[in-house]
């Protein structure tokens, strides 16, 4: 175990589709799944690290040096609607998605994520269709709050790791009321 750990909140706003929702009407009361539908959240974040050694400054690390990390969430999920890859309903939601999906215009990124090649913008000649595509990114995975968490997790650690520092968990805030905690 670790001697030091420190957290740091991060805000952004996010939407997300959780095509496969299931519920237990025994537990949810009903079988509405809302989660299905295209729907946003105030996302709430904390990045929790872990640290054996205090440096000469007196930190393990600076709550600064995760200043690269809220760059990140702003240019990559700020304002954007996370979607499976996987999702059959993106044929419906991305006119001619087969065809972009099989033919590398949607670029995939060493964070873990895919967005639409920006070039492929130069094709097209309708602004709102620039503007909605513009606004997916694409994962690997069904975007749940447990998935998402686990997802930003490794990102933070594959960056902190060049410097000693482990992410031990990440929490994500759906809404107020509702988080997932993924612990490495």
């Amino acid at each position: 175990m670790s001697k030091w750990k420190i957290g740091k909140e991060f805000n952004f706003e996010y939407g997300h589709m959780v095509y496969g929702q299931r519920l237990n009407a025994e537990y949810s009361i009903d079988s509405k799944c809302i989660c299905k539908h295209p729907h946003g959240h105030s996302g709430k974040l904390i990045v929790f690290l872990e640290g054996d050694q205090l440096d000469d400054r007196g930190y393990f690390c600076d709550f600064k040096e995760l200043n690269w990390f809220k760059v990140f969430l702003d240019d990559v999920l700020d304002h954007k609607m996370i979607l499976s890859l996987d999702d059959p309903g993106l044929k419906y939601m991305v006119p001619g998605f087969e065809e972009l999906k099989n033919s590398n215009t949607i670029v995939k990124h060493k964070e873990g994520y895919s967005i639409v090649n920006p070039d492929y913008f130069k094709t097209i000649s309708e602004d709102r269709l620039i503007q909605i595509l513009e606004g997916y990114v694409f994962v690997d995975f069904t975007p749940t709050s447990e998935n998402i968490a686990r997802w930003l997790q490794t990102v933070v650690q594959e960056k902190m790791s060049k410097i000693g520092v482990t992410c031990s968990a990440v929490q994500l805030f759906e809404t107020v009321k509702s988080q997932a905690t993924y612990f490495a």
